[in-house]
């Protein structure tokens, strides 16, 4: 039988792919699916794909998106600080490796990933740092320095390559974006279709 998988294209810096973590997991697991996490580089990615970065959005636009910031973390009962201190971190690529080296050592990247996105919008942490990334990792009983060591590895530096080729040939403009299949979605709050999806329902239309 051939391995069912959800890809997940996403960026360690984005608040909605912390809101979709638990969520994400608990729908996989109650399927038996594996999921697939790859982390791209937004500011390489997005302006290809037509995404526009929060920071160059109108000013009510940006008023907008905190507001939903807050009424989903209080639908989901999730904490988040709606301006934390380290955001937008200085560089977010190397957390997306160090969570791809965990995957690629078939460790819990999700919780690895979920954790840094905790440390920057809860804990308001530094996740650019090294160390702090080390830190979370250690804190999970993963090797955390050899988990950063391996941010710049060759194996993972062409994975991370390949990752932002495929965003942008598959039209990815923004974070979190699923793939299972030939469905296509944008955004945690559309992950009840991914559910329907894994159940056998039709969900989308050519």
């Amino acid at each position: 039988m051939t391995e069912r998988v959800v890809e997940c294209f996403y960026t360690l810096s984005s608040p909605w792919m912390y809101f979709a973590a638990p969520q994400l997991r608990a729908i996989t697991d109650r399927h038996g699916v594996r999921v697939a996490l790859r982390p791209y580089d937004f500011p390489l990615v997005i302006p290809q794909t037509g995404g526009i970065p929060l920071r160059t959005r109108p000013q009510p636009r940006q008023d907008y998106h905190a507001l939903e910031l807050d009424r989903w973390r209080r639908h989901l009962g999730m904490p988040l600080v709606l301006k934390p201190r380290h955001y937008p971190p200085a560089d977010q690529r190397p957390a997306g490796r160090m969570v791809m080296a965990a995957q690629a050592r078939g460790l819990d990247a999700q919780a690895l990933s979920h954790a840094i996105l905790t440390a920057l919008w809860v804990e308001e942490r530094d996740i650019a740092l090294p160390e702090v990334r080390a830190a979370i990792g250690d804190a999970l009983g993963l090797p955390g320095a050899t988990l950063v060591a391996e941010e710049e590895s060759p194996a993972i530096r062409a994975e991370w390559d390949r990752n932002n080729a495929e965003a942008v040939a598959r039209g990815v403009f923004g974070s979190p974006t699923f793939f299972f299949g030939d469905l296509w979605l944008w955004g945690q709050d559309r992950l009840f279709f991914l559910e329907k999806a894994l159940a056998g329902e039709a969900v989308q239309t050519p």
